[in-house]
């Protein structure tokens, strides 16, 4: 196996394909890229068995064959490279040698045999989807992913297709993201699929804010994207995903409505005289005004006061800020509603007029 390349084109797919890389591996293998030069092309793939990212460029492949090489190294060599540099990889006796200018580096390899191999996805549906509302509503909810969570099927995000729509749903148990993508899909029935965590922060990274038209294959068990020359596929998680819509308030009439920007600079300066284990903060609202006030067990104290829109006379109630603050993050217009029915409910965070993106959080006893 043998072919040349510029620096910046192999630079490219090894930094597309290194994020599914663990650092810590139950096979050696898996600490490797599978690199398969052929017909003018080199294809760069890496897998943690749950999720596999390929990517592929073009190079002066004068002797054809496949190859794996640790990634991590090979990715901090290329990166260390001068701009410019022209790279000449070879294998022979088991070794990988790359040189550039007066660099030469020699590399360990494994068999090609060795690297697990794909499984097909036997497509049972492709939807076509835009990519920058695909990337949008992913943003807007995978921060509410659990991790690690005994509940496996919380470590992910629900893809729930229904009635020609798609709607993105994840939650920790304390509070829930929901987003639906504008606009309708062609999609037969109504499916449920849970993707897990490390494939959601995959696939928002490989998405872009200005693409165009992305396709996804929906398998039994895997999902898959293919957008340019890179590859994603992901097993799905196998469990249930919990009622969500039943965790969403319904008949809430207690209704604030403020100013998002002014909201979210009074909580993040609350937050740093909150308890750092809780987090919490209390809103006490009443009149027309919202005052946020955080403590900790050093006896600090931080109050602010903020004009709202209220709909009833008084209500205290407490919340974790980071909870708060995300899911005002995540909403877009100036002002945000927050709806609910007493103290001890949870608490419906959108947009006013506008059911799109919607976040729940869960009261905290302060």
């Amino acid at each position: 196996m043998k072919f040349s390349i510029s620096r910046e084109a192999f630079l490219q797919p090894l930094s597309q394909v290194i994020g599914v890389v663990e650092r810590r591996q139950t096979l050696p293998v898996l600490a490797n890229f599978l690199l398969v030069a052929r017909d003018g092309r080199l294809t760069i793939t890496g897998t943690d068995m749950e999720v596999e990212l390929v990517s592929a460029v073009s190079a002066d492949v004068s002797l054809d064959g496949e190859i794996t090489v640790p990634a991590r190294k090979l990715v901090d060599i290329i990166k260390a490279l001068p701009d410019g540099a022209n790279i000449t990889f070879s294998v022979s006796d088991e070794k990988v040698t790359l040189t550039a200018g007066r660099s030469r580096f020699t590399l360990s390899t494994l068999p090609a045999t060795e690297f697990p191999a794909t499984d097909q996805v036997e497509s049972l549906e492709d939807v076509v989807v835009s990519e920058t509302s695909l990337k949008n509503m992913m943003d807007k909810t995978s921060f509410a992913m659990a991790n690690q969570d005994v509940r496996y099927y919380l470590n992910g995000l629900l893809f729930d297709f229904s009635d020609q729509q798609l709607r993105a749903v994840a939650t920790d148990g304390h509070r829930l993201a929901v987003c639906d993508l504008e606009g309708t899909i062609n999609f037969a029935g109504d499916r449920q699929l849970i993707v897990p965590r490390k494939g959601v922060m995959e696939l928002v990274r490989m998405l872009s804010a200005d693409g165009d038209e992305v396709t996804l294959a929906i398998g039994r068990n895997h999902i898959r994207l293919v957008k340019g020359d890179t590859i994603f596929t992901s097993k799905l998680i196998d469990g249930r995903f919990p009622d969500y819509k039943a965790v969403i308030p319904a008949g809430a009439d207690k209704q604030m409505l403020v100013d998002r920007a002014t909201f979210t600079r009074a909580l993040q300066r609350a937050s740093i005289l909150s308890n750092e284990k809780y987090r919490g903060v209390r809103l006490e609202a009443s009149g027309s005004t919202i005052k946020i006030i955080a403590h900790n067990p050093q006896h600090e104290e931080a109050v602010e006061e903020i004009e709202a829109e209220l709909s009833f006379d008084h209500l205290a109630v407490g919340f974790n800020v980071t909870y708060l603050l995300d899911a005002l993050t995540a909403i877009e217009t100036e002002q945000v509603s927050l709806e609910l029915i007493d103290a001890n409910s949870s608490c419906l965070v959108s947009a006013p007029d506008s059911d799109i993106n919607r976040h729940v959080v869960m009261p905290l006893k302060l």
